[in-house]
């Protein structure tokens, strides 16, 4: 599998920033390519909700609710990936987990899942 590894979380107030990121390190694994990487997030008693994804190419997704708030990057010479959160609000607060989307043959792939790290929003 592929471990990934998170960092940057935190408690910061409404409308402060944070930079989370996520590195993507192959444990007992043969990575044949790493493909979308993601952010999903799951705040207390809701579903986990997609945040952001961004391809190997670089094309970003975006959820409507975080549109022009957030940017995802990547570093595809590092396997990591990066969301810059911006104009961050109460709702934001939630457990931020990285996944990753990989393949270890041509044509054989899965997706592997960080812990998560919390991001929580003061008010």
């Amino acid at each position: 599998q592929v471990q990934l590894v998170e960092s940057g979380g935190g408690l910061v107030q409404a409308g402060g920033s944070l930079r989370l990121s996520c590195t993507a390190r192959p444990s007992g694994a043969t990575v044949f390519s790493i493909n979308d990487m993601g952010w999903y997030r799951q705040a207390p008693g809701k579903q986990r909700e997609l945040v952001a994804t961004i391809t190997n190419g670089g094309s970003a997704n975006y959820a409507d609710s975080v549109k022009g708030r957030f940017t995802i990057s990547r570093d595809n010479a590092v396997n990591t990936a990066y969301l810059q959160m911006s104009r961050l609000r109460p709702e934001d607060t939630a457990v931020y987990y990285c996944n990753v989307d990989w393949n270890y043959t041509p044509i054989v792939s899965r997706v592997d899942w960080g812990q998560g790290t919390q991001v929580t929003v003061s008010s």
